[in-house]
């Protein structure tokens, strides 16, 4: 029987969903501060089939958990990824207030000048009034448009003018939970108000003392938010108020269990303020149950950043594939990359490949622990390195300045997917690039395939790391596939 690796551990295939959940919840608390992921099993971006994701098969591909990989209605052709970037600043764009023109308290005036605010983007330009005044509201635009400064500076005014009002804010991952806090960090000073942090991941028992400390805002992760509530460190019945960030987002991530639950237990009586880059029917379902009347504030409708220049790069066959990564690299030009591939053990191959060719690179995703994680943000946000291979973990809500490229390794799932990777190249009024390797032998099924496949271990023979079979070098055996995968 073939075996997949979650984040507890080797489990059978065939084992149900219900049996890993219940086994999950078993436990100890121990072991889920140190190996939990916000979630036991999250079915997009954990779980999925360790030997599969290395070396699939032409015939059989999954989309993690165990869930059959399909054609998306939202599927990606080929001429979606090509489109001449238009420089921002040939786009009007109306701003019908300043920083300046907002009701803020005097420290916040000041932290925003020191900051060099001066005008606000579309986004915080029609939000922040509206939930000044305490309505509830959806704000819609794509990320990389200035969303976290749109409700961290109202939430921020209202309680320095009411000390007892309590702000939850939740987003989809660890990284934006963090920056987030940053955020809150530069716009909070000489304010004394303080903010918790609770994100998976990281030493549970450090939070715990944090919640213990005053504090009027909660920032944090769903998993980890619900885990300290059953542990009766928050209580949902003192929130004035609720931020969902990026909340398609969190959906797609298998949050929708966490992100209800928590819902549910808030008191009746709050404002909600959720930010989404798209508005697909389940968030427009979860707006309607849990808002009173809200103000939609959309500013994008998710389509692609008309400032970037987007390409695609033909491969004929996959042994060349990462030669011509190899030299796309070399050209002056590519100064900060973002390189996307689609599993855990892909960015790692990837970056390690890229390493050997003398490259500054290094790799993130799910599996990495979180001190790995950061250490790769900050040292390529400060430069230290100017190629970081990520999964889609990295591809919503982060603010990672000055990419000048974003190279699309595999081919998106999702032609949304493909327009969160991309937004992050392009930001404020810089122009960007967006490059997809598609691979012609393989366009009729939809799937760009990694060099490192099994299927082409004679051709890469001396093209970085040899090839070993994992379950060779694990000792499995390969047995029938249970019915129930």
């Amino acid at each position: 029987m073939y075996k997949y690796r979650t984040t507890g551990g080797s489990v059978p295939v065939g084992t149900s969903r219900r049996t890993l959940n219940q086994s999950a919840s078993r436990q100890s608390p121990s072991s889920i501060d140190d190996g939990r992921n916000d979630k036991q099993i999250s079915y997009h971006e954990y779980g999925r089939p360790s030997h599969q994701s290395r070396f699939s098969s032409s015939k059989s591909s999954f989309r993690g958990g165990n869930r059959r990989r399909s054609r998306s209605k939202d599927s990606i052709e080929e001429h979606m990824l090509i489109k001449k970037g238009v420089p921002i600043a040939d786009r009007p764009v109306t701003i019908e207030h300043s920083f300046a023109d907002f009701p803020f308290p005097e420290a916040l005036h000041k932290n925003l000048i020191e900051k060099g605010y001066e005008t606000p983007s579309p986004i915080q330009d029609k939000a922040i009034l509206p939930i000044l005044k305490g309505k509830d509201v959806v704000g819609l635009a794509a990320t990389g448009t200035g969303k976290t400064a749109a409700f961290l500076l109202p939430l921020l005014t209202r309680i320095i003018e009411n000390k007892s009002h309590r702000s939850l804010i939740v987003a989809p991952t660890r990284e934006l939970a963090l920056q987030i806090a940053d955020e809150f960090n530069s716009f909070s000073l000489r304010t004394y108000i303080y903010a918790a942090v609770c994100v998976g991941g990281m030493p549970i028992h450090h939070q715990i003392k944090d919640l213990r400390r005053s504090h009027n805002i909660v920032i944090g992760t769903p998993g980890r938010i619900k885990d300290l509530s059953e542990r009766g460190h928050i209580d949902f019945s003192t929130f004035n108020s609720v931020v969902l960030d990026e909340v398609d987002h969190m959906l797609d991530m298998g949050f929708v269990d966490e992100i209800t639950a928590i819902l549910s237990a808030l008191p009746t009586k709050r404002q909600s303020l959720f930010f989404s880059a798209t508005m697909p029917e389940r968030i427009r379902r979860l707006v309607e149950t849990y808002t009173n009347n809200p103000e939609i504030v959309e500013i994008s409708s998710g389509r692609t950043t008309d400032n970037v220049e987007q390409d695609i790069i033909k491969v004929s066959s996959r042994a060349d594939k990462i030669d011509k990564l190899h030299s796309l690299l070399q050209e002056a030009s590519s100064e900060k990359v973002l390189i996307f591939a689609e599993t855990k053990s892909e960015t790692d191959l990837l970056s390690e490949e890229l390493q050997r060719r003398n490259h500054k690179a290094l790799a993130i995703h799910g599996d990495k622990h979180q001190r790995e994680r950061l250490r790769a943000l900050r040292s390529f946000k400060t430069d230290q390195i100017n190629i970081l291979v990520a999964t889609d973990v990295a591809a919503r809500g982060l603010d990672i300045p000055n990419v000048s490229h974003v190279i699309n390794f595999t081919v998106p799932r999702t032609h949304e997917d493909y327009v969160h990777r991309i937004g992050r190249t392009g930001r404020a009024s810089s122009m960007g690039v967006a490059l997809t390797f598609v691979d012609e032998s393989l366009a009729s099924s939809g799937r760009s395939r990694t060099p490192f496949s099994r299927n082409n271990r004679d051709e890469n023979k001396g093209q970085g790391r040899p090839y070993k079979s994992r379950s060779a070098s694990k000792g499995w055996k390969r047995e029938p596939r249970s019915r129930s995968y």
